[in-house]
């Protein structure tokens, strides 16, 4: 596959068996392939989408003192800012040339959950930052499920299996800033070849040259989405979960031409995370003679905390 398949939503949310169907078919084929589709029909309208990019933009453009003041030591990056040059790819030892946000969950009735989780942080500065990140993140959220209940079906599983996992699930939106490159970058890039950690991540800001996928066969593959388009890809959790079954591909986010150095970047994944207690364990369905079982039995919460060690962004 030397492209990045494009599938629309509302064909899965169309009272239309025969619409539904192709959608599933679609984009199980694509995460079997690739591990990555372009996505039509999300829950984000146009108004939220330029809302969040311009509360985003105003934080990163807030002076360096005053964003560092949100972050927080001691809960590993997972909620307010992480400063540039902080993370870096599993295995690299130069930190990616990017600075970033972390709005969680808005954990709903569950005060077990409330505890475990690190509360979201409120920046002073920027009255509406908070409340368009919410909202931003509750339609991706939304998006994200019906996602996973077409590769569910598509699993053999049924429609809701994964209803309950990622119902007040420890997903993350990260709005990201690639600032001006302002030298010549040794060997780092904006963000070096990696996997994701968790089931699903949508993409937004994948508008333009930059993200990059490796095939299969490893060549690298351009991932340009459209205005209205998501970038969607498998994270590790589901494809240890599948038994690789759906492919979780290394993607990377290139330096720009030389001439493009003085520009900044802006991208905003939404990691969708299910619940700790969730068991990562192959599926039955997903085993066979010719793919037998290739990962030890896990839980979400564990498989997180072993990453996030190896990210250097807590320490064991």
């Amino acid at each position: 596959m030397s492209s990045i398949p494009s599938v629309n939503l509302n064909d899965f949310i169309s009272n239309n068996p025969t619409r539904k169907q192709n959608f599933v078919n679609a984009i199980g084929k694509a995460y079997e392939e690739i591990g990555f589709v372009a996505l039509k029909g999300h829950f984000l309208d146009d108004k939220l989408v330029g809302d969040l990019y311009t509360e985003v933009k105003k934080f990163f453009n807030l002076p360096t003192e005053t964003k560092q003041k949100y972050e927080i030591p001691g809960i590993g990056g997972q909620r307010g800012y992480v400063s540039f040059g902080k993370e870096s790819a599993k295995g690299k030892k130069e930190a990616d040339l990017k600075e970033f946000w972390h709005f969680g969950q808005y954990v709903e009735n569950n005060p077990k959950l409330e505890d475990e989780y690190p509360k979201n942080v409120i920046v002073s500065e920027l009255p509406n930052f908070n409340a368009v990140g919410k909202e931003a993140y509750k339609m991706l959220e939304k998006t994200a499920k019906y996602v996973l209940r077409a590769l569910a079906l598509h699993l053999g599983l049924n429609e809701t299996y994964f209803d309950a996992y990622i119902h007040n699930g420890n997903s993350i939106l990260r709005p990201i800033h690639y600032p001006p490159i302002t030298k010549e970058p040794k060997e780092a890039v904006r963000a070096a070849a990696h996997g994701d950690i968790n089931l699903i991540t949508l993409l937004m800001g994948a508008q333009g040259r930059g993200l990059q996928v490796q095939s299969h066969k490893g060549e690298w593959i351009d991932a340009i989405a459209e205005p209205d388009e998501l970038m969607i890809n498998v994270g590790d959790m589901l494809s240890r979960h599948t038994n690789n079954k759906l492919k979780s591909t290394i993607h990377r986010v290139i330096n720009p031409p030389k001439k493009l150095w003085g520009t900044s970047r802006y991208s905003i994944p939404f990691f969708m995370h299910p619940i700790s207690e969730m068991k990562l364990n192959a599926l039955k369905g997903c085993i066979n003679e010719k793919n037998p079982k290739a990962f030890d039995d896990i839980t979400a919460g564990e498989f997180l905390n072993e990453r996030l060690i190896e990210l250097g962004l807590i320490k064991k």
